[in-house]
């Protein structure tokens, strides 16, 4: 059900943020204790989106919602920025984050670890490379895309 209305939200947000240069990130539908929420990540190209975008874009899509009807319960929408921890959903984010520090999770044990942060070295169709610092050294993981269960950006001190 969830993964349903998630997609079916995609298709009637995708033109409202084509109209105004903007990405669609994540789409989620989720229960909360009795409230359910539709929770919408937007961002723009360049990175970065602020509480007018945000409230535009609400409203906008609140209207096609109402017009389409999708969701016969009760829920709450909710339209904002991914964050400095935003999610990496398709292969384009992984590019775009080349350069930068991520915190991936695999589904199985890979070189002894499920969880891995570092700087996302290297992407391509079949896997990703990072660049994990080890007290004082670099050690390069290759993690086939496959093997990954989530992944997004790290704040990494």
């Amino acid at each position: 059900m969830a993964s349903v209305i998630a997609k079916m939200t995609d298709e009637l947000i995708s033109p409202i943020l084509r109209e105004m240069n903007l990405e669609l990130v994540d789409v989620e539908y989720v229960k909360e204790g009795k409230n359910r929420f539709l929770r919408v990540f937007i961002d723009t190209p360049q990175g970065g989106v602020d509480l007018d975008t945000c409230a535009a874009v609400s409203e906008k899509l609140s209207e096609a919602l109402d017009e389409k009807d999708p969701i016969k319960e009760a829920y709450f929408l909710e339209v904002s920025s991914p964050g400095a921890e935003r999610p990496l959903k398709k292969f384009e984010d992984f590019v775009k984050s080349v350069g930068k520090d991520v915190h991936l999770t695999t589904y199985e044990p890979i070189q002894g670890n499920k969880v891995f942060e570092g700087n996302l070295a290297e992407v391509n169709k079949d896997y990703v490379v990072l660049a994990v610092k080890n007290k004082t050294r670099v050690d390069y993981v290759t993690l086939p895309f496959e093997k990954i269960a989530s992944s997004r950006l790290a704040i990494i001190f």
